[in-house]
């Protein structure tokens, strides 16, 4: 199993002077030390106007910078989002043909949906989502390749025109998808292209339920999306390796995790109690599934209708992100005493993280993407736990 990092870069309030570029130094400077670290990949989302949630609004861009301050470890969107009117396929071939030269063939392109207001800010119609996402699969590798390249189809025309640049990797950079439903693990195994799993909160078994659905559909892929195959799992979670418990504790890493999910639905207008069901369910709220089509935009200037009283079938995860929504103090013992209890959040010391981490490789994981840098854990603190996860636990897995 491989180790990834991966980023949303999170700066909750209250922002100090100077705090977006202050963010940005600090991010350069931990993506410099992963690659010497011995990490295998940095892999970055797109999200648009999320303040505190993700300044990683421009991820060509990110990775451009990352790549250029670094020597081995790879660059990935995770992922780019596939809807017409946020990225225009020309667009999307153009910057990651740039960044494929720019990081001189390190680069691995996911696909993602989103939703919620980022598809309203861009006036991307929700009725159509899936057909673009699955013509965005078959235009993306085309463009790639061919020296001319058209498209007609009843969502977008594209006339016959030379796409440059070209990719340096032959015959073009690896191709994945986000995943968080058991409906879009199976697509992303039909597809023949690799796994970027995204669940949160959810205990290991459920992960494995969902691997084994990417496996089924893999199993049906007859003809991949692109020029080759690529059947890697990569699954995402919360990693903050500190020298002791106390310390774990002390750095507020379970609580960064619990406004993590207080902050996602804020961010992207959406009810609170949306993620609450498909907490429930295993699936992740950005996730190509049913139930994502069935989740409300909260109209701009409306309040969040979630109920934060407590309700029958509350478990303890809901039951304290309430108390957060509420304003209520939690503290960060309390956090991480309830956390450290889900198999599928590894922080706290090296025993400790060990232990959780084998059990992802026992699902068949490949590659776990680490997600470091969360909250409000401060940078000294992440390149702690970077260095610690290097040191102790990445050699258990070689």
């Amino acid at each position: 199993m491989k180790f990834d990092m991966f980023y949303e870069i999170q700066c909750p309030k209250p922002w100090a002077q100077n705090h977006e570029s202050r963010l940005f130094e600090e991010t350069i400077e931990q993506a410099r030390t992963a690659d010497r670290l011995g990490f295998e990949a940095w892999w970055q989302v797109e999200h648009n106007a999320t303040p505190e949630f993700s300044y990683s609004s421009a991820p060509d861009l990110w990775l451009t910078a990352v790549a250029l301050n670094t020597e081995r470890m790879r660059v990935g969107h995770s992922g780019i989002i596939g809807r017409f009117a946020v990225n225009h396929p020309m667009r999307a071939a153009a910057r990651t043909a740039t960044l494929d030269i720019m990081s001189k063939g390190r680069l691995d392109v996911g696909l993602a949906v989103s939703g919620g207001k980022e598809w309203a800010s861009f006036g991307a119609d929700p009725a159509v989502s899936a057909a673009e996402y699955e013509e965005y699969f078959q235009i993306l590798p085309q463009m790639w390749t061919e020296e001319n390249f058209s498209w007609d189809s009843k969502l977008i025309k594209i006339p016959r025109r030379a796409i440059t640049p070209h990719v340096v990797q032959k015959p073009h950079p690896p191709l994945w998808q986000t995943a968080g439903s058991p409906t879009s693990f199976h697509a992303a195994g039909r597809r023949g292209v690799g796994l970027l799993a995204l669940t949160i909160l959810n205990p290991v078994s459920s992960m494995k339920a969902l691997l084994d659905e990417y496996d089924a559909g893999f199993k049906e892929c007859k003809k991949p999306v692109g020029h080759f195959a690529n059947h890697t799992k990569a699954v995402f979670t919360f990693v903050h390796v500190a020298e002791s418990r106390k310390a774990a504790i002390d750095t507020g890493a379970a609580w960064s995790a619990l406004w993590y999910v207080l902050a996602g639905p804020r961010n992207f207008q959406v009810p609170l109690s949306s993620y609450f069901s498909l907490f429930r369910s295993a699936e992740h709220p950005n996730s190509q599934s049913s139930d994502q089509y069935k989740i409300s935009l909260i109209p701009d200037g409306q309040p969040d209708p979630t109920i934060l009283t407590p309700e029958p079938g509350d478990t303890p995860i809901i039951e304290i992100v309430k108390r957060m929504a509420r304003g209520e103090h939690v503290s960060n013992e309390e956090a991480h005493e309830l956390l450290e209890q889900i198999d599928s959040i590894v922080i706290g010391d090296p025993d400790h993280c060990l232990t959780k981490l084998r059990e992802y490789e026992k699902i068949g994981t490949d590659r776990m993407m680490c997600m470091m840098q969360f909250g409000r854990i401060p940078h000294e603190a992440v390149l702690r736990s970077m260095r610690l996860t290097a040191e102790h636990l990445i050699p258990k897995f070689q």
